[in-house]
């Protein structure tokens, strides 16, 4: 990116409606420079236009995931399973002890407990050789999360990661809200 496509980027950051006319006094473009970069950048998908939602103020609950899969298959299966899981909002490979870090969210503490340890729990796939679980107790610089509102479309019989809510103890004690996804679904999102 150029000096001038970085300073559209910070500005779109920090208010992403922000008109052309404020981005070119600021950038020294005219206004139809500066939209054809956005525009450009857009292409080729360096940018994208996206609502994030700010996780307190909807009070979502959410938790780091850290996973050490045996191996490549096992990975694959994991992100293949929960790829339209409405509670992750991300997952991270990485290099070290841990191979996965994922970022999740529930509607409450106690829904957040049910996703740690129930079947619908990244935590409960095979090929797992050990698992961490951390609750978030404060997000510090920005609460806006890329939260995927999308998949909580409340028409499936079964959860995307295919387990069935109805039979869940924690669900039946209502201390788990189901998944988003699920007609069953008791919560928020």
């Amino acid at each position: 990116m150029e000096e001038v496509d970085k300073k559209i980027v910070a500005h779109l950051q920090k208010d992403g409606r922000i008109t052309l006319t404020e981005l070119s006094k600021t950038t020294g473009y005219t206004s139809m420079g500066v939209k054809k970069r956005i525009e450009r950048l857009l292409r080729e998908e360096v940018i994208k236009v996206t609502a994030l939602l700010n996780v307190d103020k909807i009070r979502l609950c959410a938790a780091v995931v850290m996973l050490e899969m045996e191996d490549a298959d096992a990975l694959e299966n994991l992100l293949e399973r929960f790829k339209d899981c409405p509670r992750v909002v991300n997952i991270f490979s990485t290099f070290g002890g841990y191979n996965l870090i994922a970022l999740v969210v529930a509607e409450d503490q106690e829904t957040l407990e049910s996703i740690s340890i129930e079947k619908c729990s990244l935590r409960s796939c095979k090929g797992i050789r050990r698992s961490e679980f951390y609750p978030i107790g404060a997000i510090h610089f920005s609460h806006f999360l890329p939260v995927r509102e999308y998949l909580a479309n409340k028409e499936r019989a079964q959860a995307p990661c295919n387990v069935d809510c109805r039979p869940c103890t924690r669900y039946r004690l209502q201390k788990c809200v189901a998944c988003p996804a699920t007609r069953y679904y008791r919560g928020t999102l």
